[in-house]
């Protein structure tokens, strides 16, 4: 599984940017996706989850109501969609695949993750 996160870039805060993260390899819909981040100095925190059908999203409390996941299975493609970014959403951002998920599961933790891509940096300026 390749999992390639693209969309990162510098925006202003209040301003809006979408990521988005191609799969390929394997067949998409039998994986759960998730957007984690990694802000400097801090550890990695997840930021929002999709089940496997695109039915079920979850979402960390600090994105929730400016963030939407979501998922193109035609496209092999998830999304983050940002809006109103802060400068605390500055972050290098990655998306995550688990393949243990079972139909209508979100996984909100990095442990439960087993594929990975390489991160995209979001920079929101003040």
């Amino acid at each position: 599984v390749q999992l390639q996160a693209s969309g990162g870039g510098l925006v202003q805060a209040g301003g809006s940017r979408r990521l988005s993260c191609a799969m390929s390899g394997r067949t998409f819909t039998n994986y759960a996706l998730g957007w984690f981040r990694r802000a400097p100095g801090k550890e990695r925190e997840f930021v929002a989850a999709i089940s496997r059908g695109g039915y079920r999203k979850n979402y960390s409390d600090s994105v929730k109501g400016r963030f939407t996941i979501s998922r193109e299975n035609a496209e092999n493609t998830v999304y983050l969609q940002m809006n109103s970014l802060k400068p605390e959403d500055t972050a290098v951002y990655y998306c995550a695949a688990s393949d243990t998920a079972v139909t209508g599961q979100v996984r909100s933790h990095d442990y439960e993750y087993e594929y990975w891509g390489q991160g995209t940096l979001v920079t929101v300026s003040s």
